[in-house]
Order: C-alpha cells, then sequence, then structure tokens
C-alpha cells in the first residue's frame, strides 16, 4: 500500500519507464503491463510519440498511462515528481531507460545528468529501480588505468568525485592527453561507466539512509538489441532487451539482492 498524503492512503503501485515510446523502453512497458500488479506508465519526452505508443499498446489489450517526462528538462522531472507524490505518494518502481542528451559544455551536462538521475531516484518510495546501462561500461573500465580503475571500483567513491572524474576525462580529450592520463579511446564508454558507477553511490546513499525502505537499485545491460540505435542488424529483439530490466523491476518482496550490482542476463557481474 502506498501511501499519497498524509491522510489518504491508496492501495494501486505504480511504475515508471522513462525514454519508453519505442525499442527496449516500450518492450519492458509491455512486459509490466502483462505482469506488474499496478499502473504503469509510459513517458517520453514527445508527447505526440509518446501517445502513439500507448495507442498501439493498448490495441494489444494492455492498459499502459502516459505521462510527458524529458529527463534533460529538471523542471519536467520535478513536475513529474508532484504528480506522482500527489497521485500514488512516490513510485513503485523505476526503470531510468531514457538516455541524457549532451548538449552544451560536456562537463556541465554531466554534473545535471547526475542530479537528474539522483532525482528521479529519489521519487521511488519503495521497491526497485534499474539504471539501463551497457556492457560496454564494463569493457570500458578494464581499459582505464589502475589507478582509475581503483577509484570507480571503489565503495567510497561520492558524486562529486565522480563528476570530478567524468570532468577530468572531458578536459584530457580537448587537449588529446586522454590516453596518456589513464583513459580508453570511447567517450560512449565512459559515459557508461560514469552511470554505472552512479548507480552504486545511489544505492549504498539508499542502505544508510533509507535501509528500511526496501529499495533495491540496480543497473543492467539489455543486451546488443535491434533499435534505431544500435542497428538492424543486433542479435536481440527489442522484448529480449527488455528481460534483464524486467527482471530486476518485477524483484519479489522481501528480497534483499541484488542492490548496487550490474546485472547483464539475470546474472550480477563483477565490477
Amino acid at each position: 500500500m502506498t501511501k499519497c498524503n498524509t491522510t489518504v492512503y491508496m492501495s494501486v503501485r505504480v511504475a515508471v519507464v522513462t525514454g519508453s515510446n519505442d525499442g527496449i523502453g516500450l518492450a519492458i512497458v509491455r512486459a509490466l503491463c502483462s505482469q506488474f500488479e499496478g499502473d504503469v506508465y509510459l513517458t517520453a519526452r514527445n508527447v505526440g510519440r509518446g501517445q502513439k505508443a500507448v495507442e498501439s499498446l493498448i490495441s494489444e489489450g494492455l492498459k499502459p498511462k502516459f505521462l510527458q517526462l524529458d529527463i534533460n528538462d529538471l523542471n519536467s522531472i520535478t513536475a513529474a515528481a508532484a504528480f506522482f507524490k500527489e497521485s500514488y505518494g512516490g513510485v513503485d518502481v523505476l526503470v531510468n531507460n531514457a538516455a541524457i542528451a549532451f548538449k552544451g559544455k560536456a562537463s556541465q551536462t554531466i554534473h545535471v545528468s547526475v542530479q537528474r538521475r539522483t532525482s528521479l531516484t529519489q521519487l521511488c518510495v519503495s521497491g526497485r529501480v534499474v539504471n539501463v546501462s551497457s556492457f560496454a561500461a564494463l569493457y570500458t573500465l578494464r581499459q582505464c588505468s589502475p589507478a582509475l580503475q581503483q577509484r570507480f571500483r571503489s565503495t567510497d567513491i561520492t558524486e562529486d568525485e565522480l563528476v570530478g572524474l567524468m570532468q577530468q576525462f572531458v578536459d584530457e580529450t580537448k587537449t588529446n592527453k586522454h590516453q596518456q592520463a589513464g583513459w580508453p579511446q570511447t567517450a560512449y564508454g565512459v559515459s557508461k561507466i560514469g552511470l554505472t558507477t552512479l548507480s552504486m553511490i545511489l544505492a549504498r546513499r539508499l542502505s544508510k539512509e533509507r535501509p528500511n525502505d526496501g529499495i533495491l537499485l540496480n543497473s543492467c545491460c539489455p543486451g546488443w538489441v535491434r533499435t534505431n540505435m544500435a542497428g538492424p542488424k543486433a542479435p536481440k529483439s527489442p522484448e529480449e532487451g527488455a528481460d534483464t530490466p524486467v527482471y530486476l523491476a518485477l524483484l519479489p518482496p522481501g528480497a534483499t539482492e541484488p542492490h548496487g550490482k550490474f546485472i547483464s542476463a539475470r546474472k550480477v557481474r563483477e565490477w
């Protein structure tokens, strides 16, 4: 049962999937509509595309709901947070599938993206948080210098330190000295290191600050999936790519693990 405000209680649970008007996100919504007991929200930056995706699922006999949400816009996140708090008391399942767009100064965007992922996580009052990352994070981590690997794997790394490391990568690439400083030759991979490390930082914070709320937060790799971004040659369908995110979103009540882990094919991968 989810608390809506100080006097009203609602028994309806709610799951939210960001960036879910197509691809893996849409497949996650489709699966949750069939398996999750409660309301499932498909969210998208573009209202028209989001509503079209909802209509397609309704035509399949499913009952998703729609909310406009642009995770690149802090005002949009704030509005969504207010809506779910007022309507449901918060969010029971949150799947962060939408990517952060890198516009303007990369250092500013990295810092804001950390804040926004953190803000989204605060929506979850009890339940599950899933950050969709990539195996590129693990491959890229192994290409970093031993010193960088040690920091990204450290259990005492903070959000501020993480932002500082991302800033360091940006600065070093501007002068083409990033490889000399121990960084690999892939901005995409480094961004996924950032997302996966952030997930672990947030999980540790939840364990410390909200130990009795039963929240499990993990990052995961859906695999190489046929989407507009990955192209038509990828071996997995969106439905197959949705399997691990949905598995983590539906971890049973009372489960204590996995938490703060990186998951692929439903298995914990050593970070």
